[in-house]
C-alpha cells in the first residue's frame, strides 16, 4: 500500500508546477504580445499626445521671413471610448455633416478600436476653442496641436515647395515617419526636410471617465519634449524674386539669376506660378488637382525641368572651343551672304554687315560664321580625326555643366542633353555621318537641349573666365558654421582662361555696341552688361525667346538666363526682362528713362488670353 501511494506527492507537485508554468507563460504573452488589453486599460486612464515639432523657418539672404508655421488642430478619436453624442451639435462646431461622421467612425474602427486615429484634420484655432469648451459632451474625442506652413509672400511656389502627409511607401523606407506625419514634398521643403523636420515628442496625461484631462502622468516624468527643426537661410533675394515673378506674369518661361563668385542662386522664377498657400491646409488635395488639370502646367518647374534648345547663346561655347582647338582667333574673318550654303543645304541668317571677325560675330549673332567655326572644329586634321574631334568638342561643352545634372540642392533637376557619337551612330548609321549632318549644333538648334539653370551657370562660367561653383540655395544653417564643401569648390572648364576675354568683349558689344548689335535694348548706363540673345526653334509654335547675361563686365555680381516661350526673338522679350532683373539687383530700382520698358513687360500678356489667373 505504501508503494502504491509513494509517488503521489511527486505527481501532484508536477501538476502544480505545470499549471503554474502555464499561468506564467500566459501572463507573459498577455503582457508582451496581447497589446489590446494593455491598450484598452491604458486608453481608459492615460492619453498619449504626440508633440509635433515646429518645422524650421526659412529666411532669404537679407533675413526676410519666407516660410513660417501656423497652429492648427487635428480632432483625434479612440473608437472604443465613443458613446452616444449629439451629432448635430458636433457637426455644427466642426463644420462637417453626419455622413462624414459615420464614414470616419467606420474607418477608424476598422483601423483600431483601441488606438487613437485622426478623425478630422486641421481645424482652426476658433473651431478648436469651441470644441474644447464642449469636449465633455463628446467622449472618445479630443484635439491635438499641429502646425501647417504659411508663405507670407504668396509666390515662389516652385522655389519653396510644399509639405504634405507622408505616404505608405516613405514609411516603409524610413521608419522614423509614422502615418499622419508631414514631410516636404517638393522644392526647398523637400531638399532640406532632414534639417527642417525636427523630432517628435510626447506628453502623457491622466484623464477621467468623461475624457477630461486631470493632470500629467507621474508629473511629466515620462514626457519627451519635441525638438524644433533647424532654421535655414537661403541665397534668394526676396525682393528680386518678387520682381521676377511680376515680370513673368502672363508669360510662360523661366528666370534664373546666380551670383558668379559663389554660385548662390539669387532668384528662380518659373511661369506660370501659383500661391504656395494653396497647397497648405485642408484644401491642399483639391487645390492640387485643380493645378494639375490646368493646361498651362503651373506645377511644372520650367527653370530646372524644361529642356530647350539653347539657340544662338550656344555660339559662345563654339567660339571658346574653336579657340581652344586652334581653328579660330580674334582676327578670323568670314563673309555672310544671307546664310550658309553647301550644295542644296542652306541655313539662313539675318541681315548684318559683312565680313565679320570674332567679336562682331558674337555681337551681331551671325549664323554663317558659326557654321564655318563648327565644321572647322570637327573637320580639322582631316576626316580620319572626325570622331576624335567630335568627342573632344562634346567633352569641352560638358565641362560647362551642360548635358548633366549640376547637382544643386534641389529635387527633380533634369540634365539636358549633349549628344555623343553613339547617338549619331544610331541616327545616321554607324560612322556614316559627317559635320554637315549635324551643322545645326553650330547655332544651338540641333539635338542639344539645356535647362534655364544650365544656361545661367554657363553665363557664370564665362563671367568667371573659365570656372563656376555648383549653383545652390543654402547660405546658412542654424547652429552650423559651414555649408557643404561641394558648393564652395570651383569647377574649372576645359577652356584656357586666356580665350574668354574676346568672347566677353563680343557679349559686351552685343549690348553696348553700335548698329547691328543684337541686344542694345538691354543696355543700362553704368552697368556694363554683357549678354547674348538666342531664338530657339519650336516645332509646336512660335519660337522661344532667350537671353543670357552678366554684369558688370569686370568683377561680375549677377548672371541671368531668361526663357520666354513662344515669344519670338531674344531681343524682344527675354533681353529686356534680364536687363530689368540686373538693374533692379545692382541699383535697387529702375531708372526713370527705362520705366517705359518695365511697363511694357509688366503689362504684356504673351499667353493669348489663356493665362491661368491663379
Amino acid at each position: 500500500m505504501k508503494d502504491e501511494y509513494s509517488n503521489k506527492p511527486v505527481i501532484i507537485g508536477a501538476i502544480a508546477v505545470a499549471v503554474l508554468f502555464i499561468y506564467i507563460v500566459r501572463l507573459f504573452i498577455l503582457q508582451m504580445f496581447e497589446t489590446q488589453y494593455h491598450e484598452s486599460a491604458t486608453s481608459n486612464v492615460l492619453r498619449l499626445m504626440v508633440q509635433y515639432p515646429n518645422r524650421g523657418l526659412i529666411y532669404d539672404r537679407n533675413n526676410n521671413l519666407l516660410v513660417h508655421n501656423e497652429a492648427v488642430y487635428d480632432v483625434i478619436v479612440i473608437p472604443r471610448q465613443v458613446k452616444e453624442f449629439d451629432t448635430a451639435e458636433f457637426c455644427k462646431i466642426l463644420g462637417i455633416d453626419k455622413d462624414y461622421v459615420q464614414k470616419q467612425l467606420i474607418a477608424t474602427r476598422r483601423y483600431s478600436r483601441l488606438k487613437p486615429s485622426i478623425f478630422l484634420k486641421q481645424i482652426s484655432s476658433y473651431e478648436n476653442a469651441l470644441f474644447v469648451e464642449k469636449n465633455y459632451k463628446f467622449p472618445g474625442f479630443y484635439t491635438q496641436t499641429r502646425a501647417i506652413r504659411k508663405y507670407p509672400e504668396h509666390n515662389s511656389a516652385h522655389l519653396l515647395g510644399y509639405v504634405g502627409e507622408v505616404s505608405d511607401q516613405i514609411i516603409k523606407q524610413d521608419t522614423s515617419y509614422k502615418s499622419g506625419d508631414y514631410i516636404g514634398i517638393n522644392g526647398l521643403e523637400r531638399a532640406y526636410e532632414h534639417l527642417l523636420r525636427g523630432q517628435k515628442g510626447v506628453e502623457i496625461f491622466l484623464v477621467d471617465v468623461h475624457n477630461r484631462i486631470k493632470g500629467r502622468f507621474k508629473e511629466g516624468k515620462y514626457d519627451k519634449p519635441a525638438i524644433p527643426g533647424l532654421d535655414i537661410q537661403i541665397s534668394i533675394d526676396a525682393n528680386l524674386q518678387n520682381y521676377g515673378e511680376q515680370l513673368m506674369r502672363n508669360k510662360l518661361g523661366a528666370i534664373i539669376a546666380v551670383e558668379p563668385s559663389s554660385g548662390e542662386i539669387l532668384c528662380m522664377v518659373s511661369a506660370p506660378s501659383f500661391d504656395p498657400n494653396l497647397l497648405s491646409g485642408r484644401e491642399r488635395t483639391s487645390n492640387y488637382r485643380m493645378l494639375e488639370l490646368d493646361s498651362l502646367k503651373p506645377l511644372f518647374n520650367r527653370a530646372l525641368q524644361a529642356q530647350y534648345p539653347p539657340g544662338s547663346t550656344f555660339k559662345l561655347i563654339n567660339a571658346l572651343v574653336g579657340q581652344q582647338v586652334n581653328v579660330l582667333n580674334p582676327n578670323t574673318t568670314y563673309s555672310c551672304f544671307g546664310g550658309y550654303t553647301v550644295g542644296r543645304f542652306h541655313l539662313g541668317c539675318h541681315s548684318h554687315p559683312s565680313p565679320l571677325r570674332l567679336i562682331e560675330s558674337i555681337a551681331m549673332s551671325c549664323n554663317t560664321y558659326y557654321c564655318h567655326v563648327y565644321r572647322n572644329i570637327l573637320d580639322h586634321q582631316g576626316q580620319i580625326n572626325f570622331r576624335k574631334n567630335f568627342m573632344a568638342w562634346a567633352s569641352m561643352v560638358k565641362s560647362f555643366g551642360l548635358g548633366d545634372k549640376l547637382g544643386l540642392d534641389f529635387p527633380f533637376e533634369l540634365p539636358g542633353f549633349i549628344p555623343d557619337t553613339s547617338f549619331y551612330d544610331r541616327r545616321f548609321g554607324n560612322k556614316r555621318w559627317v559635320s554637315l549632318n549635324i551643322i545645326s549644333n553650330s547655332i544651338g538648334q540641333g539635338e542639344i537641349l539645356t535647362t534655364p539653370l544650365q544656361m545661367a551657370n554657363m553665363a557664370c562660367a564665362i563671367a568667371n573666365r573659365g570656372y563656376y561653383y555648383i549653383p545652390h540655395f543654402i547660405k546658412k544653417i542654424e547652429n552650423q558654421d559651414h555649408i557643404p564643401e561641394k558648393y564652395t569648390t570651383p569647377i574649372h572648364t576645359k577652356i584656357d582662361p586666356k580665350y574668354f576675354p574676346i568672347v566677353i568683349e563680343g557679349m559686351f558689344q552685343a549690348v553696348n555696341g553700335g548698329a547691328g548689335s543684337t541686344a542694345r535694348v538691354a543696355r543700362v548706363d553704368g552697368l556694363d552688361i554683357c549678354g547674348k540673345t538666342g531664338t530657339a526653334q519650336n516645332p509646336h509654335g512660335k519660337d522661344h525667346s532667350i537671353f543670357i547675361a552678366f554684369a558688370p563686365k569686370d568683377n561680375p555680381k549677377i548672371a541671368v538666363a531668361v526663357y520666354v516661350e513662344n515669344a519670338g526673338f531674344g531681343a524682344t522679350w527675354s533681353a529686356p526682362i534680364a536687363s530689368l532683373i540686373i538693374e533692379r539687383y545692382l541699383k535697387g530700382e529702375i531708372s526713370p528713362s527705362r520705366k517705359y520698358l518695365e511697363d511694357r513687360i509688366l503689362q504684356a500678356n504673351l499667353i493669348d488670353g489663356k493665362a491661368s489667373g491663379i
